[in-house]
């Protein structure tokens, strides 16, 4: 079955940066469209980036310019760089493989990982 291990989240002090990575088992990694997802505490969980097949990349409007989404294939490997960390960074981040329907992108299958946490303190 598919497995997604993420890792690489932390404290962190405003202005800060990290680099997430998620490690994807199970499913054909190259053939997947892959996006980072995050859950804040009390809030629904949101996409934040994906990246297709081609290496197109997509961001929420509130991580444009900070975060940048990469792969590696031959890896099975998805990044999430995360530069000038604000508070309201602060969640759970997911990795996920997703797919495209109807000009937006809906998480695969209902199967997650356990999310890396991120900490940004001001």
């Amino acid at each position: 079955q598919v497995q997604l291990v993420e890792s690489g989240g932390g404290l962190v002090q405003a202005g800060g940066s990290l680099r997430l990575s998620c490690a994807a088992s199970g499913m054909i990694f190259g053939l997947n469209a892959m996006g980072w997802y995050r859950q804040a505490p009390g809030k629904q969980r949101e996409l934040v980036a994906t990246i297709t097949t081609g290496g197109s990349t997509n961001y929420a409007d509130s991580v444009k310019g900070r975060f940048t989404i990469s792969r590696d294939n031959a890896e099975n490997t998805v990044y999430l760089e995360i530069n000038s960390l604000k508070p309201e960074d602060t969640a759970v981040y997911y990795c996920k493989d997703v797919r495209y329907s109807y000009g937006s992108f809906y998480p695969r299958g209902d199967y997650w990982g356990q999310g890396t946490q991120v900490t940004v303190s001001s």
